[in-house]
């Protein structure tokens, strides 16, 4: 039998992963939430997911690229893939930092329409991410 694998398409309905969030779904406290964790995951696997979410925390707060790497640990691409999926992604990070108010995510795209808390781009015409931001302090 032939290695099960993921793709964009499929992930979300495969059997064994519905599975496991379930299982996590089940865990009634954060010290069960580890249990699991510790269980089904390596400490390697453990530290990167860790990794990741604390890099999001800190993108969050409007923590420079640069800065986050160097406090973390993680490297430039890490930090550019979660920031990627911050701002693009399925909304699980965006949902979990809102949720447990650790931190106030700065937000790239206007929630209300046509209202003034929307970053514009130096010419006014359109939202800026903090993915376009540093992809632009990147080329200087």
């Amino acid at each position: 039998m032939s290695k099960r694998r993921f793709t964009e398409d499929s992930w979300k309905k495969e059997p064994w992963f519905r599975s496991l969030c379930s299982a996590f779904v089940a865990c009634e406290s954060e010290e069960e939430v580890a249990n699991f964790l510790r269980d089904v995951a390596t400490l390697s696997e453990m530290q990167a997911l860790s990794e990741r979410f604390e890099v999001a925390k800190q993108l969050a707060q409007g923590v420079t690229y640069r800065e986050i790497a160097q406090k973390t640990g993680a490297s430039t691409t890490t930090v550019t893939r979660v920031a990627k999926f911050l701002e693009n992604g399925e909304g699980g990070y965006r949902k979990i930092l809102n949720a447990h108010r650790h931190h106030r995510l700065v937000s790239s795209v206007p929630h209300h329409h046509g209202h003034a808390e929307a970053k514009h781009s130096p010419s006014g015409e359109k939202p800026v991410s903090v993915l376009q931001k540093y992809l632009e302090r990147a080329k200087e």
